[in-house]
């Protein structure tokens, strides 16, 4: 796509069309906003050099993406071949095997797609539905694990009772920011139209609920023999699911979060389809290496979280141990956040340049604590283990019923499974939401925008006063 620069009516907008390799801008900006045309034009060749080589190590990742999922594809074909081969002769049964674990995922695949149109048709409803039913689920997969009478299941079925329990009281201490965050969801999400993002979360749950069937056949392969090296080549094809799972996941939230930032902050619509391709073409490098990183970072800061929620300051020792590492995880945090997608999306930009940009305008528009305080990660979480619950329900209630040998290992199969694709359907809300803050914090006088967030920041400075 070709490169131009022209300003719409009577100068309000600027448009930058096309993903250029000098353009940061990609899209329609507010002149009214602050913007001006020489400030946008000196940023573009400022940051050149650094650019370039950003975009380079962006390159490296999606090349490396790329060639992952084909060398994972030519061995669970390998796998899946000679576990057929070799059923007979290792005592493999996959006629008692595959069809719980395929049939998880597709239950999986029905919650992924209910979730999305529970949060699109009634985000306070889905809140609440989250917050009680999943500690339901997880306690009926904890009791699943612990009927499989194993080592591994009975140390995983008492942490997913304990998990059950903790997810349960957490919702009541969060219950009175339900009213909040579901009106978050329902403003941001009304930017964007419903049904183009019914179509594409569709699409991608419907790719995962593919490729994951692709991944089923490459470790039951594996489980046939289950030699070491069969053990080392299921790590492998879990951890190559894990990262192709999370870049479609923010693949179509990159994609979103662009539709809505523009709707919102500039009251322009955007062509589902033109931005898809895009980020197809154009940003799976930065989407790759945010996908990476994310995971990593977000357990990061909730450990941190938790542990100095636990400390407090009653042991000096402690305290300042919990301090560093708290400080630590912040430090990552502003390099790698799930915010940055946004960035990535509207301006192309690489995935720790955005995390960085994005963190400041936080904290330039005094945000932080409001973003700590944000219930959308959690509700998406959960959402994500609800989903890999009823997958873990399906699977482990056949396999007890069939072969109890088998049900510790495709429960946890059925987890992963389905917690990937249900964070695959609510990642488009997740977007919206991500989208509203970031135009908020970009120009919080914006007249595009609701006052809810402006509201909410008023009445948390009165609670600290």
């Amino acid at each position: 796509m070709g490169e131009g620069i022209k300003w719409m009516g009577s100068s309000r907008f600027l448009l930058v069309h096309g993903y250029g390799p000098h353009a940061n801008l990609v899209t329609y900006y507010h002149h009214s906003q602050g913007y001006s045309r020489n400030h946008l034009i000196r940023s573009g060749q400022k940051r050149v050099p650094t650019v370039a080589a950003r975009r380079l190590i962006g390159r490296i990742f999606e090349t490396l993406f790329y060639a992952q999922i084909l060398l994972v594809s030519i061995l669970t074909v390998f796998l899946t071949i000679r576990g057929f081969l070799s059923a007979r002769r290792h005592h493999f049964h996959p006629a008692q095997w595959y069809p719980p674990l395929v049939s998880a995922a597709a239950a999986s695949a029905a919650a992924a797609l209910a979730w999305q149109r529970l949060v699109q048709c009634s985000p306070r409803r889905a809140l609440s539905v989250a917050f009680w039913l999943t500690p339901v689920l997880t306690f009926g997969a904890g009791v699943l694990l612990l009927c499989a009478e194993s080592v591994a299941g009975l140390v995983i079925g008492v942490a997913s009772v304990i998990s059950a329990i903790a997810i349960a009281l957490y919702g009541c201490w969060v219950n009175r920011r339900f009213d909040y965050a579901s009106k978050v969801v329902s403003v941001s999400t009304a930017a964007v139209s419903s049904a183009e993002t019914l179509c594409m979360t569709m699409v991608s749950v419907a790719v995962a609920f593919l490729y994951s069937g692709f991944t089923v056949c490459g470790i039951g392969g594996a489980t046939t023999i289950m030699a070491a090296p069969d053990k080392v080549f299921i790590v492998i094809e879990l951890l190559s699911f894990t990262w192709t799972m999370h870049v479609i996941k923010n693949a179509l939230l990159t994609t979103v979060s662009r539709i809505s930032y523009l709707s919102m902050a500039c009251g322009v619509h955007m062509d589902p389809r033109l931005a898809l391709r895009e980020t197809a073409k154009y940003l799976i490098g930065s989407v790759s290496v945010g996908s990476m990183l994310v995971p990593f970072t977000g357990l990061l800061r909730g450990s941190a979280r938790a542990t100095a929620a636990v400390v407090g300051g009653h042991d000096e020792f402690l305290f300042s141990c919990a301090y560093c590492y708290s400080g630590v995880a912040s430090a990552l945090t502003s390099r790698a956040n799930r915010w940055a997608f946004v960035q990535v999306g509207v301006y192309n930009k690489d995935f720790v340049a955005a995390s960085a940009d994005t963190w400041d305008s936080f904290r330039q528009s005094e945000m932080e604590t409001l973003i700590d305080s944000d219930l959308t990660a959690v509700f998406c979480f959960l959402c994500g283990v609800a989903g890999g619950a009823t997958g873990s329900l399906v699977a482990g209630s056949w396999a007890l019923a069939v072969h109890k040998g088998y049900a510790t290992s495709l429960l946890l199969y059925a987890f992963i499974i389905g917690y990937l694709m249900c964070r695959v359907a609510v990642a488009g809300a997740q977007a919206c939401v991500q989208a509203y803050y970031i135009a908020y914090a970009d120009n919080p006088q914006s007249p595009q925008l609701d006052p809810t967030i402006s509201a909410r920041l008023q009445e948390m400075k009165r609670y600290r006063v």
